[in-house]
């Protein structure tokens, strides 16, 4: 099965072309919007096009017009955690792509789940371990 992420355009330039030269079908934010377009518009139009959703803005849960436009527009949104440069962000994305597809599988949009990376130490040991993917809003909560 084949999912198409959007990438918010927090994430910039270099984190939708590491995914896309991964083989991951990715849509970026200035393909489709004006950089000022309000986040409940375009989640509302990336809903209806079935993509799911990668962002770093962490506050998206917070900010009830955002939270409610997922919930409404049925929007699987993944946010890449982490204070490191976004090529590290991608790559971990990359590295975690089987257990966001199985993640995807098994919860039904809407939702908002968190992409972390690896300990450092694990990270040290094999420096493509995958990270992990955790549940953080369901459109029940």
């Amino acid at each position: 099965m084949s999912f198409t992420f959007f990438t918010d355009r927090d994430l910039g330039k270099a984190f939708p072309r590491i995914l896309r030269e991964a083989g991951i079908a990715v849509e970026e934010h200035s393909a489709h919007f004006a950089h000022d377009t309000p986040d409940d518009e375009w989640l509302t139009s990336v809903g209806a096009r079935n993509w799911y959703v990668i962002s770093h803005n962490r506050r998206i849960r917070y900010t009830p017009n955002e939270r409610d436009a997922v919930v409404r527009a049925g929007v699987g949104l993944f946010l890449v955690i982490g204070k490191v440069p976004f090529t590290q962000l991608a790559q971990n994305f990359v590295n975690t792509r089987k257990r966001i597809e199985r993640f995807i599988e098994r919860h039904r949009r809407p939702f908002i789940a968190k992409v972390y990376r690896p300990e450092p130490r694990e990270l040290k040991r094999v420096p493509t371990s995958p990270g992990r993917v955790e549940l953080w809003l369901e459109s029940d909560d």
